[in-house]
């Protein structure tokens, strides 16, 4: 996965993940989501064969790169736990 920055501000992140499909970004759109002080968290993927993975993070009170740091840490932690579900059967 690669991370590119296309736009930053105090409140606002435009980024690209390389690589990456709808199923992480789902994931991922979601975690942000439920970060505390993000307004909007979407994202697009222009197309479906040859389109990179574009996020929109609009925040207030906290800065977007802290929220997008929070939601991975909450992201990883969560596969963590299903792996270890997974173990058990």
């Amino acid at each position: 996965m690669e991370f590119a920055v296309l736009e930053e501000s105090k409140s606002r992140l435009v980024f690209q993940l390389k690589g990456e499909t709808h199923t992480f970004c789902n994931a991922l759109k979601h975690e942000l989501q439920q970060v505390k002080g993000v307004n909007i968290a979407t994202y697009r993927i222009d197309h479906s064969l040859v389109g990179l993975p574009q996020f929109l993070l609009e925040t207030k009170g906290i800065e977007p790169r802290k929220a997008l740091k929070e939601a991975l840490g909450n992201l990883s932690r969560k596969a963590e736990q299903f792996k270890k579900e997974i173990g058990k059967l």
